[in-house]
């Protein structure tokens, strides 16, 4: 990454409406969090780099998450098991909601309701329709939303957005393939030992939300990703998600024309319902294809993610590890960057500020979810499934 182009980004691009810094110690944001597993206290890390916030409260299902919240907030917060409480709060600014994907859309239509701007992990819905009460409700009462696809704030891949796309200098990208394999967070693990009763301070009901209500299966909380009720088949939401965005924001993209998608569950079948190993393709305007494939049968990390844009003039490799362009011409050098810090917290913390859109709002969002979607629906039916207008916002 060029020394100018560091200088510019730090200084500039990634604090969208610095300007509001002016207001001195009363544009100290007053944050909540609901959701208070490993993800969502990585975010409240991630908010007290940024600085200038103060947590008021923290809202999990299960009361040892909200202890450890409380450890990571670093001060004496408020604890709560409803998250509705935690919102009726008039002395919160903004929310970080880092539930699991079947209670995004409930959490998030009620934080905007209650006056809060949100920032929603990804994908920031669980089934379709439901980006359209999200962004109707960010749009009704003016708020402020970041969707956790955090590629949009890496300067590496704002660099590269500038340097290959903006400028013409790739070509005409007629393919994408994306990959993401040996991640053994959506592998099918045991739960820890000893938690064949429910804890007393875990609240199950709360976790399931909106989904059907089982009895408590231990299995189903700490490995909820391998089942069709809490996520959006782990791989295409929890991974996918963060590969397609890019490709829609680099490519000014968003509403495919149809998507294929196979797979089946070979590691460990047991009781889990969604894929290990899957293959997409989605087929979008201007003769564009994107291609995933991923699997957690394949443990070996090394190589193992990549987003390839493959151009009329180069080809460019890049993902949170940095970035690798290759020119056509025989001999000609290669472009390369390497990572750089994850700022995608910090954007959205100074776009509540300056009350500039997100860098990743609830329509990218939205979009970014519904690519994940569409490959599902062909995944479960067996057959090319066609973009439809009624998932348009």
């Amino acid at each position: 990454m060029s020394a100018e182009f560091s200088r510019r980004v730090f200084a500039g691009t990634l604090t969208a409406g610095s300007a509001a810094r002016v207001l001195g110690a009363n544009d100290r944001l007053r944050l909540g969090v609901i959701g208070t597993g490993g993800r969502g206290r990585y975010l409240m890390t991630q908010a007290n780099k940024a600085g200038n916030v103060q947590w008021v409260a923290v809202c999990d299902a299960y009361d040892i998450q909200r202890e450890r919240a409380e450890k990571a907030a670093g001060t004496t917060v408020e604890k709560y098991a409803d998250y509705r409480k935690l919102l009726e709060r008039k002395d919160i600014d903004a929310v970080i909601i880092a539930t699991w994907d079947n209670t995004h859309r409930e959490i998030a239509v009620a934080a905007c309701q209650a006056g809060k701007d949100l920032f929603v992990e990804k994908p920031l819905t669980l089934h379709p329709m439901e980006g359209h009460q999200i962004v109707k409700a960010v749009r009704q009462h003016k708020r402020i939303l970041q969707t956790g696809t955090q590629q949009r704030t890496y300067p590496h891949f704002i660099e590269a957005k500038e340097r290959f796309f903006d400028s013409g200098r790739i070509g005409k990208v007629t393919m994408v393939r994306t990959i993401w394999n040996g991640n053994g967070a959506y592998r099918n693990q045991a739960p820890p030992p000893g938690m064949e009763k429910k804890p007393e301070g875990l609240d199950w009901d709360a976790c399931q939300g909106p989904s059907k209500k089982v009895p408590w299966h231990p299995k189903r909380y700490f490995n909820h990703y391998v089942y069709w009720d809490y996520s959006t088949n782990a791989q295409m939401g929890g991974l996918f998600v963060h590969m397609i965005d890019p490709v829609h924001w680099y490519l000014k993209v968003d509403r495919p024309i149809a998507a294929m998608c196979m797979g089946g569950i070979y590691l460990g079948r047991e009781d889990r319902d969604t894929a290990d190993n899957i293959n997409g393709i989605v087929e979008y305007p201007n003769d564009l294809l994107v291609t995933f494939e991923a699997n957690v049968t394949d443990m070996i990390r090394q190589n193992s993610e990549d987003i390839v844009f493959m151009g009329t003039q180069g080809r460019l490799h890049i993902f949170r590890w940095g970035y690798r362009f290759i020119p056509p011409d025989k001999g000609a050098p290669e472009i390369t960057s390497g990572p750089t810090p994850e700022s995608h917290v910090a954007n959205w913390l100074e776009c509540v500020r300056s009350r500039r859109p997100a860098a990743c709002d609830e329509v990218a969002g939205h979009y970014s979810a519904m690519a994940c979607h569409i490959c599902n629906i062909s995944y479960k039916e067996k057959r090319r499934v066609a973009w439809r207008k009624e998932w348009e916002v």
